[in-house]
């Protein structure tokens, strides 16, 4: 049985308490942190993973430590933390996974980003599927979020095995960096949906204080 384990106090609204560490059977969750710069900016770079996630592509590290610190400051605005996703048998950051958008109390939007060199692996799933329970469990949201491009076809297939809703499409619903607008896929998944579709799973969670 996959234990999942909570390391550290949950996050409650703006309450100043640390970040949990998430773990997963494969994976570590943590609050990003700026020496993962260098990991990140290796994928961040990419043409083909910023712009199917709606950002513009790092031009140097600079961009990157940038976006890191922004990341990090969110919290004194009363968001959420963004999260590194951790490799554990490497030991290295494939990518992010975060609960944006956050109502307290309401909803969130969830998103995440993995390193190409780690797709069709199952990791994005893998860190999904952990916080996502976060949200719901710890955080006592009614609902979470995902919208994808129409045309990100990895993406919806993540949506689908999370078990959101799909509840439809939303016309010129995305205005990307470059000033051009695309349709996007609106997923989401509520609390009641959530017991339901999750009470069977047999994973085990704990928390540390």
């Amino acid at each position: 049985m996959k234990q999942v384990l909570f390391i550290g106090k949950i996050i409650k609204g703006n309450e100043n308490m640390t970040t949990p560490v998430i773990e997963t059977s494969r994976l570590f969750l943590r609050e990003i942190r700026p020496t993962d710069y260098i990991d990140m900016f290796e994928y961040a770079q990419l043409q083909n993973v910023g712009p199917v996630a709606g950002w513009e592509p790092h031009r140097s590290v600079t961009d990157t430590k940038s976006v890191i610190q922004m990341f990090r400051d969110k919290k004194k605005y009363g968001q959420l933390p963004t999260f590194a996703i951790i490799h554990k048998a490497e030991n290295r950051m494939i990518g992010t996974v975060e609960l944006h958008t956050y109502v307290r109390g309401y909803k969130a939007e969830l998103g995440y980003t993995v390193n190409p060199n780690y797709w069709g692996k199952g990791y994005a799933y893998e860190a999904a599927k952990a916080i996502i329970r976060w949200g719901f469990n710890y955080l006592g949201l009614k609902r979470i979020e995902c919208s994808t491009f129409v045309t990100n076809n990895q993406s919806k297939r993540i949506c689908e095995k999370l078990k959101l809703t799909y509840e439809g499409i939303r016309k010129n619903g995305y205005m990307l960096y470059d000033g051009s607008i695309h349709d996007v896929y609106a997923y989401a998944l509520t609390d009641e949906e959530f017991q339901t579709i999750y009470s069977n799973d047999r994973d085990y969670w704990d928390i540390f204080e």
